[in-house]
Formats: structure tokens, sequence, C-alpha cells
């Protein structure tokens, strides 16, 4: 294989020809993120969401070498269903396209997928962030560097709040990554509504956030992302008592059992789901199909705004 440019699906490529709106979606929420067999299933239904939001899904992932924006249900059912997929940051695209890899898509590498192809609105579950203990670690997700670079709007809960979440707001600050609440001025901590801490700006609809996207665009000073932190309704969230015991469970379990860097996420995640029976899983798929809505919403209104409503 000699051609590594990135290969579109033909309905995203249409949509982008044309003008019509469309989201970027992640894979590893398909292939690591949730369980089997409810991963297929709940991608399909992420990818409905938009759809029903009037908006293209392009679900971002490698098959075979091949960088795909835009997987079609067959492509999407094998990174659900086969062992051995690659989680693929920015930096392993191009490692994973020379091996002819499987692969699924971070937060970041569909971040910088999507802007290279010329999506300019994503959606996903959680970002990564600072960890704790970073002070002695150094642990941060790519996700930080890479939307301090990358021109996309990324809507999501916050950030998962087994993290550190005021070290990754700095650190966000830091690499002058915007931050707005969706109709909310606080902060949202992924299975809760509120993680405890305040943001400067909101965006009170679509339209609004369209019209960020384009300031940024047509101002030209600046060339980051967008995160478009939209949380939960405080009826949807995680028992906030259930969150914080299982959390201060799970970090102790972290501690006996000597997990650190990679292995420190998904050993959380998944104890959290066996911790609350479950619980945080139907969190977790609430927090992306309502993400899913709201950036095809985004998307449709950045589409409006280019180009005038359509009949």
């Amino acid at each position: 294989m000699t051609d590594f440019h990135i290969r579109f699906g033909a309905e995203v490529a249409e949509a982008l020809r044309t003008g019509r709106p469309v989201v970027a979606l992640e894979s590893t929420i398909v292939s690591h993120g949730l369980p089997r067999p409810d991963n297929l299933r709940v991608a399909r239904e992420i990818e409905q969401a938009v759809r029903d939001a009037g908006a293209v899904p392009a679900t971002i992932g490698m098959i075979g070498g091949e960088l795909v924006a835009g997987l079609d249900d067959a492509q999407l059912t094998r990174l659900a269903t086969v062992d051995g997929v690659a989680k693929l940051s920015v930096r392993d695209l191009a490692v994973a396209a020379a091996t002819g890899a499987d692969g699924a898509t971070t937060v970041a590498a569909t971040s910088a997928v999507a802007a290279a192809a010329g999506i300019g609105v994503f959606a996903t579950g959680g970002l990564g962030g600072v960890h704790r203990e970073a002070a002695q670690t150094f642990d941060e997700s790519a996700d930080l560097i890479t939307l301090a670079r990358t021109p996309i709007a990324v809507v999501c809960a916050g950030v998962k709040s087994i993290l550190d979440v005021g070290a990754t707001l700095e650190r966000l600050e830091t690499l002058g990554v915007s931050v707005v609440g969706y109709r909310t001025r606080r902060f949202p901590g992924f299975y809760l509504t509120d993680s405890g801490f305040d943001l400067d700006w909101s965006a009170e609809s679509p339209e609004q956030v369209a019209d960020m996207i384009a300031a940024r665009d047509q101002q030209a000073t600046h060339h980051g992302g967008l995160i478009v932190a939209n949380p939960l309704p405080t009826d949807e969230q995680l028992d906030p008592d259930l969150h914080d015991r299982t959390l201060a469970e799970g970090l102790a379990l972290l501690a006996r059992d000597g997990v650190t860097g990679k292995a420190v996420t998904p050993f959380l995640l998944a104890h959290f789901h066996s911790a609350t029976e479950g619980a945080s899983l139907a969190v977790n798929i609430r927090i992306i199909l309502r993400n899913a809505d709201l950036a095809a919403r985004i998307a449709v209104a950045a589409a409006q705004r280019r180009t005038g409503p359509t009949a």
C-alpha cells in the first residue's frame, strides 16, 4: 500500500462537496469504550442521533491501514467486533497506516483527522485531561495539546471525573483552548452535571456556537479548538453519592494494585461499570447521544450561516 490519503465514505464525501452539515464521531468508544455487544448498537444509535438532527455522521477509524472519514456499517461492525484493534492517537496514525492496522481513533486523532478532512464539528463523550498525580507522573492526555492546534468544535460533557478536572482546565487555559458551557457557566463533570468549577463563557443556542466558530475563522488570530461543554440534566446524572464512593474505591484499588499510566483510565472506567452495576454505562450512553444531537444542530447552524437557510 502506497496511498495513505484519508478516504471518505460516499455520503460524507457528497456532503462535504455540497456543503451539507457533517459531524465527526470517534471510534474508540466503539472498540475500547463500551462493552460488546452494546458497542455496535450504541455506535449506530449515535450516528442516527446525528441524522435525526439534520447532519451527516462521519465516524472516523482505520481499516487495514486506510484512514476513513465516514465508516460504513460493515467497517463499523469490524471495529466493534474483531480483536486487536489498535487505539490510535495522532502520533500513531502514520505508523498504523504503514503497517496495515485496524485502528480506532481517540479524541485527539479524531479531531486531527476531522480538521484535515474539512469537518468542523465533533461529538464525543468526555475529553481526556490531566491525570491525578500528574505533578509526579507528567501524565496528560494528548487530547489537550491536539486541541490547542486544531480548529475544531468539540461537544463533550467535560472531562472524565476520574481525572484532575481543575488541573485540566488550567492546562486548557494555558494552551489557549476556548471553553464554553452550553447554557451553563459551570464545567460539567462527565457523569456529574457539575464538576465544581466555573466557566467564563457560555452559549445559549447552536446558532451562537456557530457564530463563535465563524468569528474564530474570520478573525484568523486563533487556530485552536472550541470545547462546548454540554452537561447532563441533574435528573440524568449518576447519583453523586454513588459517584464519589465509587471513585474513592477505585483510587484506592489503583494504589493497591500499582496501576499507572495508560492503564489508569480503562481500569477506573471498568471499576465504575462493575461497582455501579451498569449505571455508569447508562449515563455514558446518554451523554454521547445528547452530545451527538447538539453537535449536529451546531453543524446545521454553521452550514446555514455559510449558505443561508435551505427550503
